[in-house]
């Protein structure tokens, strides 16, 4: 994110905007926590994880009357318009700023999850799938040597999009996600049949909305008689510094986003589309859910013969 607000911050200045960060998000807003920012203020940020504005839950945003309050905290201090960074929560805000009171807002995708619509990319994501994967190809080492099934759960509550392209680049032999039925008989007796070829050591990737390592672990060990281990992932895929392909994104993102807004444009969120920058309408973007590749699913299984 903070290559994103970079990116925001020196195409403002550069077209002649003031900027203002609001700390800790909407709550920022209702609570006037007002950062002005100049160019010097988004040096040597790129490279940092997370967000040098931090941020927070607001329940008092999800009211009607809290909004009301950050629309005049907003007015008063002269902002003419917002970016928001974020993910559903975030976009949510940005589009009831919009249509309840017309105030202009460009919303830029923020989830390492991937799971806005809108975009085939959102920041954040490249990071979280290259810090898995470099974890994956450590528990690789140990399970190849000690020819063990290591089953290894990472985040996505709702969605498997860091799971799947986890599961293809870390050369995974099976992968589980909530949007897909899996069945662990199944998967055991693929691992029984490698096993039989040869194969002396496995790694299963499993999103955390899906099941838990440990679970999966003990069944896999108790139907199959193989040495099993699990690796819970966790938030260690949140942060760190970002990849470059993040970065660039961001950057883009961020800039598109200024620019959009300072053009007399409201109510959308940029994105990517290949390598070309668009926009859509947060009413679309917040309405379409975005879909799991089934020719990546059918990959997997694939290479895992």
């Amino acid at each position: 994110m903070n290559a994103a607000v970079r990116g925001v911050v020196r195409t403002a200045l550069s077209r002649g905007v003031e900027v203002l960060g609001f700390l800790h998000g909407y709550r920022g807003i209702i609570s006037e926590e007002i950062l002005p920012l100049a160019s010097t203020s988004v040096g040597g940020i790129i490279s940092q994880g997370g967000t040098t504005l931090r941020t927070a839950r607001c329940p008092e945003f999800r009211e009607k009357v809290g909004r009301e309050q950050a629309i005049d905290v907003l007015k008063d201090n002269g902002v003419e318009g917002l970016v928001v960074i974020g993910g559903d929560g975030s976009l949510t805000g940005a589009r009831a700023l919009h249509e309840e009171f017309e105030f202009p807002v460009m919303g830029v995708p923020g989830s390492i999850d991937n799971d806005i619509a809108g975009t085939d990319f959102s920041i954040g994501f490249d990071t979280a799938v290259n810090t898995a994967l470099q974890a994956i190809d450590k528990i690789r080492d140990t399970a190849y040597s000690h020819e063990r099934v290591f089953v290894v759960e990472v985040m996505g509550r709702a969605n498997g999009f860091i799971a799947l392209e986890v599961a293809l680049s870390g050369g995974a032999e099976a992968v589980i996600i909530p949007e897909i039925p899996f069945s662990l008989l199944e998967i055991c007796d693929n691992l029984r049949k490698a096993r039989s070829r040869g194969k002396r050591s496995s790694i299963i990737v499993v999103a955390e909305g899906a099941a838990r390592a440990g679970d999966v672990k003990a069944f896999v060990h108790k139907n199959t008689g193989f040495e099993a281990r699990e690796s819970v992932l966790g938030h260690m895929q949140r942060g760190g510094s970002p990849t470059s392909f993040d970065r660039v994104l961001a950057l883009r993102l961020g800039a598109h986003a200024a620019n959009r807004l300072i053009s007399g444009f409201s109510g959308e969120m940029v994105g990517v589309d290949g390598t070309k920058l668009v926009h859509h309408p947060l009413s679309y973007v917040l309405s379409t859910e975005r879909n799991i590749d089934p020719e990546k699913l059918l990959l997997v299984d694939m290479m895992a013969n």
